[in-house]
C-alpha cells in the first residue's frame, strides 16, 4: 500500500478530492457494448439471452426462465448452516428496514385544508445478483427484503448461468430466493438482463420492472445507466471501498484484516487506511503483507493493496482524518479510534459507518441486520444505500373545501396574474362565479 502524507498540509476540500485513492474504471467504455446487448433483447428476445449466455457466460441454458419447482429443490438442498445463516439475516435486516418505512402524515393548514402526505410503494422490481468471482447469496436478502418490507408487489430476479450447473442459476442463489417466496428468476446475466428487466420479454413472461437494483460489472454499470428513464436504479455499483480511520489504540492486527477482508472481492476493491499515528501506520502495513501472504485469494488481495485505488493516510489529527474521509465519501467507514463517537461526529458521508473494534464490515455484509448495497465511488457524498425507502415514492394528496379554497383564491389570482398565466387564476374563479 502507498502512502499519502498530509500531515504537514491542510488542503482544502477541493484539493482533498484531488488527493482520494480512487480506481481507473470507467463505466463510458463499456456503453457501446451495453446498447448492442439491450438492442438484441428488444430485438429477439429470449433467443438473444440465450445466445448472450452461451458466448458471455460459456453455457447456453436449457430456458433462461427457472421452474418454481428447481427454486424448491434448490431450498431443501441448501447447507443447514448455509440456510440457518440465511434465515438470520432475512430476520434481522427485515426487522431493521422496517425503520426506513415513513409513517403517513396530514398536514392541517386551515379548516378545509389538508394535505395529506403518503408513501407510495412501486408495483415491481427486479433485482440483479452477479455470479462471476463469487457466489452472493447474501445480495438476494439484501436487495428483495427492503422491497418487501416497502411492500412492492411483484419482484423477480436474475442471476448469470453457470457452467458447473448446466446453465442454471447458482443453487445457493436459487435457495436465497426460495426462503424469500421468490419464484420468479432467470438465468441471465450482464446488460441483457438488464435490458431484460427494463423492457420486458414476452415470451418468457418477464414484465417490465419500474426499479433495478443490484451490483454487477462494468457492462452492468453501463446498461444501469442506458435503461435510466425507462426504469429507476439504485446505482451504478463499482468495487468495494472500505476506509479505516484509526488511531495508535487499535489494533493493527484487526484493522489490516478488515482491509484484507474487502481487498478479497476484486483486483479494483480499495482498502484506505487514515491514521494520525505513523508507527501504528507501519503495524498495519506489515500485518497486511502478512495476511496477503496466506489469504486464500491472495494474489487478487496483493493486486488490489498495490493499486493506485489502496494507500495508507497519514494525517495530523482525528478532525484532519474526518475530513479526508468526508471528501472521499467511502462504501464502509470503520472507526476505531479511543472515543469513536467523537469522530462519528465529525463525519458527513459513508454508505454504511462502523463502530469499534467489534464492529467489522464483514459484520454488516452479512448479519448486522444494516443493507450492504451501498454507494461506491464518492457516491455517499450525495446518495445513500438501498432501502425500503428506495423502493417508495413519496405523494402529495391535496384535499380543500370550497370554503378553504376561496380563502385563499385572491392571493392564487394574484400570483397568476404576477406569471402572466391568468388562465390559472380563471380556473380558480371559475368555482365561485355565479
Amino acid at each position: 500500500m502507498h502512502t499519502i502524507d498530509l500531515r504537514d498540509r491542510q488542503p482544502t476540500r477541493a484539493e482533498l478530492a484531488l488527493l482520494v485513492p480512487r480506481a481507473v474504471t470507467d463505466v463510458a467504455v463499456a456503453t457501446a457494448v451495453a446498447q448492442e446487448l439491450i438492442d438484441d433483447v428488444r430485438a429477439r428476445g429470449e433467443i438473444a439471452l440465450l445466445e448472450q449466455a452461451e458466448r458471455l457466460d460459456g453455457i447456453r441454458p436449457e430456458r433462461v426462465r427457472i421452474h418454481a419447482d428447481e427454486i424448491s429443490r434448490a431450498v431443501q438442498g441448501l447447507d443447514p448452516a448455509v440456510r440457518s445463516a440465511l434465515e438470520e439475516a432475512i430476520a434481522r435486516v427485515r426487522e431493521a428496514t422496517q425503520a426506513q418505512v415513513p409513517a403517513g402524515s396530514v398536514t392541517q393548514l386551515a379548516p378545509g385544508a389538508e394535505v395529506i402526505q403518503r408513501w407510495q410503494p412501486v408495483g415491481r422490481v427486479g433485482f440483479y445478483v452477479p455470479g462471476g468471482k463469487a457466489v452472493y447469496p447474501s445480495s438476494v436478502v439484501m436487495n428483495v427484503v427492503p422491497a418487501q418490507v416497502a411492500g412492492v408487489a411483484s419482484v423477480a430476479l436474475a442471476s448469470p448461468p453457470q457452467k458447473q450447473f448446466g446453465g442454471a442459476v447458482h443453487p445457493t442463489i436459487l435457495g436465497a430466493a426460495g426462503l424469500l417466496g421468490v419464484d420468479e428468476v432467470y438465468a441471465m446475466g450482464g446488460a441483457g438482463a438488464i435490458g431484460a428487466f427494463a423492457y420486458g420479454v414476452d415470451g418468457i413472461g418477464l414484465d417490465p420492472v419500474e426499479i433495478i437494483t443490484g451490483p454487477g460489472n462494468v457492462y452492468v454499470a453501463a446498461a444501469k445507466r442506458l435503461v435510466r428513464g425507462v426504469a429507476g436504479i439504485d446505482s451504478e455499483a463499482g468495487p468495494t471501498e472500505i476506509l479505516v480511520i484509526a488511531d495508535a489504540t487499535a489494533d493493527a492486527t484487526l484493522v489490516a484484516a478488515d482491509l484484507v477482508s474487502q481487498a478479497e472481492h476484486d483486483e479494483l476493491a480499495a482498502a484506505v487506511l487514515v491514521t494520525d499515528s505513523a508507527d501504528f501506520a507501519d503495524a498495519v502495513t506489515a500485518r497486511v503483507a502478512e495476511l496477503a501472504a496466506s489469504a486464500h485469494h491472495g494474489e487478487r488481495v496483493r493486486t488490489s493493496l498495490s493499486g493506485q485505488q489502496s494507500a495508507v493516510v497519514l494525517v495530523s489529527d482525528l478532525a484532519a482524518a474526518a475530513a479526508f474521509s468526508n471528501a472521499y465519501g467511502p462504501e464502509h467507514l470503520e472507526i476505531q479510534t479511543a472515543e469513536p463517537g467523537a469522530v462519528l461526529d465529525l463525519i458527513e458521508s459513508a454508505g454504511a459507518i462502523f463502530l469499534g473494534a467489534n464492529s467489522p464490515v464483514s459484520l454488516g455484509d452479512y448479519l448486522a441486520g444494516s443493507n450492504h448495497v451501498l454507494p461506491t465511488g464518492g457516491q455517499s457524498r450525495f446518495a445513500s444505500g438501498l432501502g425500503a425507502y428506495t423502493f417508495l415514492r413519496p405523494q402529495q394528496i391535496i384535499n380543500y373545501d370550497r370554503a378553504a379554497l376561496q380563502a385563499v383564491s385572491e392571493r392564487i389570482v394574484a400570483l397568476s396574474t404576477a406569471e402572466d398565466l391568468p388562465a390559472h387564476g380563471a380556473a380558480v374563479t371559475a368555482r365561485f362565479t355565479p
